[in-house]
């Protein structure tokens, strides 16, 4: 692992109309270092035990750790790995967040809710579509359950982002190093696989549906990578989640009469 003098990437492998012109993704092209294909794949599986300890039935003794732990470990981990195959610089997928950043986590969220909704009403045309179960189990809460269900999201909705943005970092090295692709074809390859597998991941949330899984989902995840892609910023993808699935679960619970019921 070897340091690098920071560089941003050239004008003619950068999307000018979509990614801002003085930063670039971290480590892919050694910047602020280097990390092998070796340790990304350590990283990945820092990942895969990051998603499981959120997913497998693993009997957490009741308590506040029981509803926040496995959310708040799903992040940790993987951070954990990037921290270790990257001392001093894992603080690299962070950065600032002021005025324009909270401006582009709203926008990004209401432009994933029509993209969202557009592709959900086509699929449910041609095909059935399942359910969120979390849509009908906070219908179920009283307000303080509600009010812890929102909370646990914060930790679990940033866990999503570093799970899915931790592997778009190693498959964009793999594929521009590794595979020798240009930088905006490398990007593109990387955005349609990351948003591929996170629509894969929630296959057991809507009862295996591949369609609905695939299509909505993935391009969902598409649409929320993009605040990514132009910040190089997980604060930004972060919030843009946070706020969509936040105004998904108010329109879910003021569709059913249930804002402010006990």
């Amino acid at each position: 692992m070897t340091s690098s003098t920071p560089s941003t990437a050239t004008n003619q492998g950068r999307f000018s109309s979509l990614e801002d012109p003085t930063s670039d993704f971290p480590f892919y092209n050694g910047v602020p270092t280097s990390i092998s294909n070796r340790q990304w794949l350590f990283v990945v599986a820092m990942v895969a035990i990051g998603f499981s300890i959120l997913v497998l039935p693993i009997p957490w003794p009741n308590g506040i750790f029981k509803e926040f732990g496995p959310a708040i470990l799903m992040p940790a981990i993987p951070l954990l790995g990037l921290a270790f195959v990257a001392p001093g610089h894992w603080k690299s997928i962070f950065g600032k967040v002021g005025g324009r950043e909270v401006k582009l986590m709203f926008g990004f969220a209401f432009l994933n809710i029509v993209v969202s909704m557009s592709v959900g009403a086509i699929v449910n045309a041609l095909t059935e579509v399942t359910a969120n179960g979390s849509m009908s189990q906070l219908g179920d809460l009283d307000l303080a359950g509600r009010l812890v269900f929102f909370a646990k999201t914060i930790p679990q909705l940033f866990g999503e982002e570093v799970i899915t943005l931790l592997p778009f970092l190693a498959v964009l090295q793999w594929c521009s190093k590794s595979l020798g692709m240009g930088r905006k074809g490398a990007i593109i390859c990387t955005w349609v696989m990351t948003s591929v597998i996170f629509g894969l991941i929630h296959l057991p949330t809507y009862d295996w549906n591949w369609i609905q899984c695939i299509v909505i989902i993935g391009s969902a995840r598409m649409v929320l990578t993009l605040p990514w892609i132009l910040t190089k910023n997980i604060w930004v993808s972060t919030g843009a989640h946070i706020v969509n699935d936040w105004l998904l679960f108010l329109m879910a619970l003021l569709g059913a009469g249930l804002v402010g019921k006990v």
